[in-house]
């Protein structure tokens, strides 16, 4: 029993893992003969799981969704991001979604071995969710990178890594790891960078770790400024490719009410007027943000920028603009 048992969660296993199986390649994984896998594959069914069978040349067996959610097997990189999203949402950062997500969480984390519990602990105590407004569409970020990542913040090791602009080009740093953040759709990596000698915000996805890591070193002490306005300032100024100054005609307190955190650093001229340090990864992008605002500005002391803003301009005049026939000019 006990043997059919241990092949039958094998077999679970290997359908849950490619979409179709013949029954001779199942027969081959398990060591068995095909008319075994026919009675494994009915028992599968007796215990609610819908394996699809289709005959002849080129048929076989496939894992259907069915009435009801049966039991699922996970591996150790599937559990620890499926546990990682769940405590993400208990967070509160799916909204409605708190409660549910508790419920499952502790069911999830009952059945996880030691190994893959110290992972995830990893990840909840040094991973920080900052509210904020994010971009349309956040990079993707390879999971493993993430979880390096926190684990040499966990043990108090030096990383090596390549940082990517966003032109391509890549320099090498050496850092102390502190914090992984997750600001407004991007991770980014606060670490104390030892050839600056100071904190540096580093976005993720144009991180690649180098390998060994270490040694390890004693922790600093945080950021003096705090780690979620280290990380704020940093995402607004650190991380981008382009860089400019923009005064915009109003009170900083107005406009501090209509940009997000992430957009970047207000500083108060006179009562009527603000500059606002700000980055993209290009100068059209951030004059999209700037015209959202529904503010004058000034980019004197931007020469891209300005550039943009001749181009939009001039869209739209052509925009209103009307020939004597009424037609649209090209």
């Amino acid at each position: 029993m006990l043997a059919t048992s241990t092949r039958l969660l094998q077999l679970l296993s290997l359908l849950q893992s490619h979409q179709h199986w013949t029954g001779t390649a199942l027969a081959a994984e398990l060591g068995v003969t095909p008319r075994t896998v026919r009675n494994d594959v009915e028992r599968l069914r007796e215990l609610g799981y819908p394996v699809h069978a289709t005959p002849g040349v080129g048929g076989g067996y496939a894992l259907g969704s069915g009435a009801t959610l049966p039991p699922l097997l996970l591996d150790d990189e599937e559990a620890v991001a499926v546990a990682v999203g769940l405590r993400t949402a208990a967070g509160g950062a799916v909204t409605g979604m708190e409660e549910t997500s508790v419920r499952a969480l502790a069911k999830l984390e009952m059945m996880l071995p030691s190994r893959l519990r110290r992972r995830i602990n990893g990840m909840q105590s040094y991973t920080v969710a900052i509210a904020g407004e994010g971009p349309m569409a956040a990079p993707a970020v390879d999971p493993s990178v993430l979880t390096g990542l926190v684990a040499v913040c966990r043990d108090h090791e030096r990383l090596r890594f390549d940082y990517a602009s966003n032109s391509g080009a890549t320099t090498r740093r050496t850092v102390k790891p502190y914090r992984i953040a997750h600001l407004g759709g991007r991770w980014y990596f606060v670490a104390y960078d030892i050839d600056a000698a100071e904190w540096q915000t580093f976005r993720v996805d144009r991180m690649t770790p180098r390998i060994p890591t270490g040694p390890r070193f004693v922790p600093r002490p945080p950021p003096p400024e705090g780690l979620t306005e280290h990380v704020t300032h940093g995402a607004a100024t650190a991380t981008w490719e382009y860089r400019a100054r923009v005064r915009i005609h109003a009170p900083v307190e107005v406009v501090a009410a209509r940009l997000p955190r992430t957009a970047g650093v207000l500083t108060a001229v006179d009562d009527e007027h603000c500059d606002l340090d700000s980055g993209a990864d290009d100068p059209a992008t951030m004059l999209r943000y700037l015209s959202m605002l529904d503010l004058d500005f000034s980019v004197a002391e931007a020469p891209e920028l300005a550039v943009e803003v001749r181009k939009l301009a001039e869209r739209y005049r052509r925009a209103v603009a009307r020939t004597a026939d009424g037609s649209t000019p090209s």
